[in-house]
């Protein structure tokens, strides 16, 4: 058990009891390897960090609906759960959405918001490639497609930015998420 105060299995048992999108629940796995890796790559705790990622999406299916309340339900649960509140405050910062929301300011923060954003972007580019594989995705089209805004427009490019408030330049985050990703292609069925 790490600083998160939950396990690995805790957190998935966590996932999955309130996350029933398979491709939320992907986007989780996702976000939890890039973060693993970023962590890794900043000399942080991977184990806790890549726990965050896992969950940061815990309430969405429930608030997807009404975005003022998303992080805030799964706050919640974490905090009743005793999971410290750098983590329960690093999971609400990462929705601009949530009331009484404050600009981040810490490493986890920034790794949080740019790591789950950019992997919709990583999996929309996989999607255009011809066999639809991480595999076909290289980091420089990643970068190519940041500059095109149309392009999965939902996909939220100032907050993968934020990965460059952490020391790590956006082409080294480009290779190290597009790698992070690879690594768990099949779970992630791309």
């Amino acid at each position: 058990m790490g600083k998160l105060g939950l396990t690995r299995d805790e957190a998935l048992g966590l996932l999955n009891a309130h996350v029933r999108t398979e491709n939320l629940r992907k986007h989780c796995l996702a976000t939890e390897a890039v973060m693993r890796r970023l962590a890794s790559r900043l000399n942080e705790d991977e184990e806790t960090w890549g726990l965050v990622g896992l969950i940061h999406d815990l309430d969405f299916d429930e608030t997807k609906d009404d975005m003022s309340r998303h992080t805030l339900v799964a706050a919640g649960i974490l905090r009743s759960r005793g999971v410290p509140e750098e983590y329960v405050g690093a999971i609400v910062s990462h929705c601009e959405s949530t009331p009484g929301w404050t600009p981040r300011s810490t490493p986890l923060q920034h790794a949080l918001a740019s790591s789950e954003a950019i992997t919709g972007l990583v999996v929309a580019t996989a999607l255009v490639m011809p066999d639809k594989k991480l595999a076909s995705v290289k980091p420089k089209s990643v970068r190519k497609r940041m500059g095109e805004t149309a392009f999965a427009r939902n996909v939220d490019r100032s907050a993968i930015m934020e990965c460059e408030k952490i020391g790590v330049p956006i082409a080294e985050f480009c290779e190290l998420v597009v790698q992070a990703m690879q690594g768990i292609s099949d779970a992630l069925g791309l």
